[in-house]
């Protein structure tokens, strides 16, 4: 999986991406990413990369040309192969777009490669859109001051799906999410800790009761902290009956 980042601030991404399990999956080469300064393709004599919107109104627009361009630059430096064969995907980061959630993390991160367009100020002008961008996503209903943050989150959700980024696959099985459900709380040494204990049946060592367990308190964290995410009917026969065993639902 490659990420190309297009944005106006390019320092903004390194840090983030030199550390920890980022770093190590470029190191294996299970993902790669490049930074693409927008301003580097302005046309105009300062680089300019925004002016005044048509219509008035506050604000400024980043203009077409310098993102189109940086984009056939992009495309450019993709394989040949690649570039015969499937159109890389263009995400546009926005309030606008769709809310980002874990099943969107799984299928882009199926995407051989993915060109994130990073927007400021009160956006990119329409036409880029609707040239280049296959799709526009959000990570939130909240306005933040340019797309970087929100392209590192999706850099980070999207490579945990790829193969070989975590050392432990199993996590992507039980972590919060991945069936519909949060997940349970964990806990470690010491056993003890300002007089509360680790739950009994953990140290217990019956695999089969720790996971029943863990999948009654998922559920339970499930409903009360995000009870929109609760569906009673996507659980298995086995969730239900243990439901009822622990007079949770009775149904």
């Amino acid at each position: 999986m490659k990420f190309h980042i297009k944005t106006l601030f390019p320092q903004n991404n390194e840090a983030y991406m030199s550390e920890s399990i980022m770093k190590k999956a470029e190191e294996k080469g299970n993902i790669e990413y490049k930074t693409w300064n927008i301003r580097d393709y302005s046309e105009s004599k300062h680089k300019k990369v925004d002016d005044y919107p048509y219509g008035g109104g506050a604000g400024m627009v980043m203009t077409p040309q310098p993102i189109v361009s940086c984009y056939n630059a992009v495309v450019d430096d993709l394989d040949a192969s690649l570039k015969q064969e499937k159109k890389p995907k263009v995400v546009y980061l926005t309030p606008k777009g769709k809310v980002f959630n874990n099943d969107m993390a799984i299928s882009l991160a199926k995407e051989e490669s993915l060109i994130l367009l990073c927007g400021h100020y009160e956006g990119v002008d329409q036409r880029v859109i609707d040239l280049i961008v296959d799709e526009e996503i959000s990570i939130g209903d909240y306005v933040l001051t340019g797309g970087e943050l929100p392209a590192l989150i999706l850099i980070d959700s999207i490579s945990r799906h790829v193969k070989g980024v975590l050392g432990h696959e199993e996590s992507l099985e039980e972590e919060s999410f991945t069936n519909g459900l949060l997940e349970y709380p964990h806990y470690t040494r010491p056993e003890v800790f300002m007089e509360k204990e680790v739950p009994k049946v953990l140290l217990s060592g019956h695999h089969k009761n720790i996971e029943s367990w863990r999948k009654l308190e998922s559920i339970k964290l499930t409903m009360k902290l995000r009870p929109d995410l609760f569906d009673y009917e996507a659980l298995s026969k086995e969730d239900k009956k243990l439901l009822k065993k622990h007079n949770i639902i009775d149904k």
